[in-house]
């Protein structure tokens, strides 16, 4: 089983939509999936109360009972809680493959990732390259300030980019119909899914070098 943990410290980063869009490809490609919610909000899990049974099965998993209930799956996508640090960060990364940090923007999600991702290098399992880890720009609007700014921070935090996504009415409709971008009519959500491309790719490397 290959797990994939979500987090970012800040509230309100995309870690929910980044979760279950991954899940959404995973299953979309006939793998047997478990989402997993460690966030009292449980909003991953009420998503998937909305998937239409119709959709490739997604299992459901509450992630703060401290253990897997699906054994078999072959993918764990893990929606890790705001404020995550400490022991539990240190378990979570340890126990897994990839590590995918959504960030917005604004001045206040730079800020309080700063220490988080100081923190994340010096995870050990980072540092021996057990688990890989990348960043990914959330609803990021091309050409504004906000954007060159986080442009610049990410390329000076120590971890790749894999990609900017945009704001989107897509997304919103994707989440209140249980829905993932994988999901929908690709004629609907041809720009949006070209923006998931490099961090596909980087994941399908790791894929293939046997992590």
């Amino acid at each position: 089983m290959k797990t994939f943990l979500v987090t970012n410290p800040k509230g309100g980063s995309g870690k929910t939509t980044l979760a279950t869009n991954l899940a959404g490809y995973f299953a979309s490609r006939g793998c047997h999936v478990v989402l997993s919610d460690m966030d009292r909000q449980e909003s991953s899990l009420g998503w998937l109360n909305r998937r239409p049974a119709t959709l490739p099965l997604i299992h459901a998993q509450n992630g703060r009972t401290g253990h897997l209930s699906c054994l078999s799956a072959d993918i764990n996508v893990i929606d890790s809680p705001a404020g995550l640090r400490g022991d539990k960060l240190s378990e979570a990364v340890k126990t897994s493959d990839w590590v995918i940090v959504p960030m917005q923007s604004s001045s206040f999600d730079i800020n309080a990732t700063q220490d988080f991702l100081e923190v994340l290098r010096e995870e050990k399992a980072v540092r021996k390259e057990r688990t890989f880890v990348a960043m990914v720009g959330m609803r990021v609007n091309a050409r504004t300030k906000a954007a060159l700014n986080l442009e610049d921070y990410l390329a000076q935090s120590g971890f790749p980019v894999m990609g900017h996504l945009r704001s989107a009415q897509a997304y919103v409709h994707a989440a209140e119909a249980g829905l993932s971008l994988f999901d929908m009519s690709p004629s609907r959500v041809k720009q949006d899914i070209q923006q998931w491309s490099n961090l596909l790719q980087w994941i399908r490397a790791g894929e293939n070098k046997g992590v």
